[in-house]
């Protein structure tokens, strides 16, 4: 006597989720970026221990309340930044990629693919993202904004060498292909926080270490 396995059902959110990513690839994107970059930044606050937005005293209950939970203007900007720029470059350096290798199966394609991705995508979306981040975190200079991007690039890129690779290994391994969008999404997810935290910290030791400095000594 055998017996039927019944199909596994997909989320139906995940299922409306994946149509509209096929219906509207670059709208799902930025909107999914923007939500995750939103988010992203008010996590890193958090994590970095960095002092909330100012808020006047006679301000409304409501945004004394946001500030102590971190949502501050720029994690509007973040959310404008994945809609604005995150998302339609990652969209078109991938779309590009897959037509590159379009038709082409096997081992030393999938090898190839992963080798462009590592070593030409992931640099553009590197500086791009770091270029948005200095501007964002208040930089007013192309010299200011180059010095962001050199001290951070070599860093953001190793570790991006590093994860990038293992986590499309164990999604081609261990998840079903329907689950490797938001897969891919969450680990972006904590890369990215992990990336704007370490970003703060810089920026909070470089801000004390200048505060420091304009103090006057001590005889």
């Amino acid at each position: 006597m055998s017996t039927a396995v019944a199909p596994r059902q997909m989320n139906p959110l995940l299922a409306a989720y994946l149509r509209n990513l096929s219906a509207h690839p670059l709208r799902t994107k930025a909107i999914t970026t923007a939500l995750l970059q939103f988010f992203q930044e008010i996590l890193a606050s958090h994590l970095a221990g960095a002092p909330p937005p100012r808020v006047a005293k006679d301000a409304p209950f409501l945004l004394h309340v946001l500030a102590r939970a971190q949502v501050s203007s720029k994690a509007f900007k973040m959310a404008a930044y994945g809609f604005l720029v995150s998302a339609p470059v990652s969209h078109t350096l991938i779309n590009a990629l897959q037509r590159v290798f379009a038709g082409k199966s096997g081992l030393a394609a999938r090898v190839g693919m992963l080798l462009a991705s590592q070593l030409v995508v992931a640099p553009i979306q590197i500086f791009s993202y770091l270029t948005c981040m200095a501007v964002i975190n208040g930089a007013k200079s192309v010299d200011e904004v180059a010095k962001t991007v050199k001290a951070g690039f070599g860093k953001v890129l190793r570790i991006t060498w590093m994860t990038a690779p293992a986590y499309t290994v164990f999604a081609q391994q261990f998840l079903p292909a329907e689950m490797w969008v938001p897969f891919f999404n969450f680990m972006q997810f904590l890369t990215g926080t992990y990336f704007n935290t370490k970003i703060k910290k810089m920026r909070l030791e470089a801000e004390a270490k200048e505060k420091k400095a304009k103090e006057p000594k001590k005889d």
